[in-house]
């Protein structure tokens, strides 16, 4: 457990945003949140992801829940192990008090339970708790609560319903136009209370029992997470696993992250709403979670993979809602945002075509079947998939990094290596052979027009520059570890784009990597694991253990990592950055794969 000292200033309505790598992530699949150093759930959207926030003090927005000790004390916490149920630690002037705190599962998806277990640990134990919900990102008026018969508190907040239980002795107050409630807490040595605090879009149920909604939650975990014992970090590993599970969604769609607006790099206007489902980053989970053999999020990739290349073939958008639906327009909230960032909400990705989206959709189907899970739809899937490559090979795409449209070489590779993959599971010979052809034929004209005068693919056929993205097609089995333009790529990749073995993805203008744009701890994986692939081990754990401290307390990984302040950056917690950590911790473990 990690610690600091803290003399809290801050007033009950409008906690101070904290550095991202002090926040913590409880999720029931449904949705997230964001849980602070002083107790506060800065974060949190209702009924889904991509919903209007409830709590948004993240982004300077209203709403708020706030749990915590009175006086001067030190933060730590830790997640309970192979789960996504964190424990808040204080060390008062009094003593020690610990809050339990998770997201009751299995999820409901139009109701939300927030559980939160104070326990006085050593000593008395006083606690301030404030509670105002605020729907619409504050933009809906709320009732004042009022009290029911069993001491329960209950109001709505624009179409939400709300009900707290475990504070029968709150009063009510006004924070602007809302109405909350707060209380001061004394709990006695050993003392345990729980505070539960429903939220759904549909009348709520009888008062549900704390116990039970805790056993329940454990054994959701439990039964969800795998050991990952075979792996070169299993604890952490887990981690990842948990995280994944935890940003996936009963209709099987992962988000990219919990948050939006979250600053890539201060006041330059890179902050953008992750709130979605990426096609991308939805196979690289899929594909760790069957390196790693957790065969239900593997299942759940697949299926909504499949879904979206059924209902748009060809025209497959780069990312959707949990549900299916095309991502929203990007438009702007009357909030301040969090500090550097604004406040965005939306975003642009659907107006892209990103060719790789397919080479992963295939990479993704073939780690199924090797694992006995792709069925008829899936197949059919694979066969859109194919056609769809086919058709659009020639098109400038986005990219991986979402960029100008250009030709730019990782795309095609990565459609190279798809293709093989499923032709070596192909169930006809004509099949196996008409795919493996079509790959031939895309490597051949990517090396004609991707590859750089001194034998390394360079980003596109316009832009001679290197890129990490040109790491992956080998570890995919594009091309063979030992092929020339693998090796080239490799080492001049990490002469020209690496630091203190962190990785960047390329290089924006003549600016020090660093002052352009953070490390990106993706890179700095794919890197280990290409390392491993060269038989490479001590430079390959190097690189892992490197990326693997990038994180906070909590082990939360955002998408940068600001090597000169040692700080996050962007949306947190981001999930295919967790998807390719679990993955080289798996690959890690076991020799080198020469022609993965």
């Amino acid at each position: 457990m990690v610690s600091r000292t803290s003399v809290p200033s801050r007033s009950a309505d409008n906690p101070p945003p904290q550095t991202l790598r002090e926040y913590a992530l409880i999720a029931d699949g449904e949705r997230g949140a964001l849980v602070g150093p002083h107790g506060d759930i800065a974060w949190m959207c209702m009924p889904r992801w991509d919903s209007d926030a409830v709590f948004s003090t993240l982004i300077g927005g209203p709403g708020h829940y706030a749990l915590t000790p009175v006086g001067r004390y030190v933060w730590g916490g830790y997640y309970e192990d192979g789960s996504l149920i964190w424990r808040s630690r204080w060390i008062t002037e009094n003593g020690i008090v610990e809050c339990r705190e998770a997201l009751a599962m299995p999820a409901d998806p139009h109701r939300a339970v927030l559980l939160r277990r104070l326990r006085a640990v050593d000593g008395e134990a006083r606690v301030t708790v404030d509670l105002a919900p605020a729907a619409g990102f504050g933009a809906d008026r709320s009732q004042l609560p009022h009290r029911a018969e069993d001491g329960t508190w209950g109001a709505r907040t624009g179409n939400l319903r709300w009900r707290w239980s475990g504070v029968p002795e709150a009063h009510t107050t006004r924070y602007g136009h809302r109405g909350g409630l707060t209380a001061a807490l004394t709990l006695q040595p050993g003392e345990e209370r729980d505070l539960v605090l429903e939220i759904s879009e549909q009348p709520l149920p009888d008062a549900p029992d704390a116990d039970r909604l805790w056993s329940g939650t454990k054994e959701s975990w439990a039964r969800e997470v795998p050991s990952l014992e075979h792996t070169l970090a299993p604890e952490d590993a887990r981690r990842a696993y948990t995280v994944l599970r935890g940003l996936t969604s009963a209709s099987g769609g992962m988000v990219a992250a919990a948050t939006t607006s979250l600053p890539e790099r201060a006041d330059a206007g890179r902050n953008y709403d992750y709130r979605y489902v990426w096609i991308r980053d939805q196979c690289y989970a899929g594909q760790a979670a069957a390196a790693a053999g957790g065969q239900p999020l593997l299942d759940d990739a697949v299926r909504f993979i499949s879904a979206r290349l059924h209902q748009d073939g060809p025209r497959l958008s780069p990312a959707y809602t949990v549900d299916g639906s095309p991502v929203p327009r990007q438009s702007e909230l009357a909030l301040p945002g969090y500090p550097g960032g604004g406040s965005r909400i939306g975003n642009q990705v659907s107006d892209q075509f990103q060719l790789d989206a397919f080479g992963e959709a295939l990479l993704l189907f073939a780690a199924a079947h090797g694992h006995g899970r792709l069925d008829t739809d899936g197949w059919r899937a694979v066969e859109i998939a194919v056609d769809a490559i086919a058709r659009r090979r020639d098109d400038a795409d986005a990219g991986i990094w979402e960029l100008d449209a250009q030709h730019w070489t990782h795309s095609r590779l990565i459609c190279v290596a798809g293709l093989r993959a499923v032709a070596q599971a192909a169930p006809s010979a004509s099949r196996a052979a008409a795919w493996a052809s079509l790959a031939d034929v895309i490597l051949a004209e990517t090396t004609a027009n991707g590859l750089h005068p001194s034998g390394r693919w360079q980003r596109s056929t316009s832009d001679p520059s290197l890129d990490a993205a040109l790491l992956l097609p080998p570890l995919r089995g594009a091309v063979a570890a030992d092929d020339p333009r693998t090796t080239s790529t490799l080492s001049a990749f990490t002469t020209d784009l690496t630091r203190d073995h962190y990785a960047y993805r390329f290089r924006h203008d003549q600016r020090p990597l660093e002052e352009a744009e953070g490390a990106f701890l993706f890179c700095g994986y794919v890197v280990a694991m290409a390392e491993h692939q060269q038989g490479h081990e001590a430079e390959a754990l190097r690189w892992f253990e490197r990326n693997r401290s990038a994180c906070g307390p909590s082990g939360l990984f955002a998408e940068e990592y600001d090597i000169s302040q040692r700080q996050l950056r962007g949306n947190l917690p981001q999930a295919f950055v967790h998807a390719i950590m679990l993955e080289s911790a798996v690959r890690l473990a076991g020799p080198p794969e020469r022609n993965a």
